[in-house]
């Protein structure tokens, strides 16, 4: 440590959002997300109803690409 006068280091208190100012929305859609990842799965590889495994997967898709709007559209995040 070098002798003289110390300087005073002004830092900025930098706020970030808390999980709770995330919209309920949010949550919801990632809920969403999950169950539909899981059921795609499941119907990929235990059954042969390809019809019902499409129709899931593009209700995940849509749920991610919902989720991923309301992300980076909500202010603060």
């Amino acid at each position: 440590m070098k002798h003289g006068k110390q300087r005073k280091v002004h830092r900025e208190h930098i706020t970030r959002p808390n999980m709770s100012d995330v919209p309920g929305m949010w949550y919801a859609l990632l809920t969403l997300v999950a169950i539909f990842g899981v059921a795609t799965w499941y119907l990929e590889n235990f059954t042969q109803k390809d019809n019902l495994k499409r129709i899931i997967g593009i209700c995940g898709a849509i749920s991610m690409v919902s989720l991923l709007y309301l992300t980076f559209t909500t202010e603060g995040l």
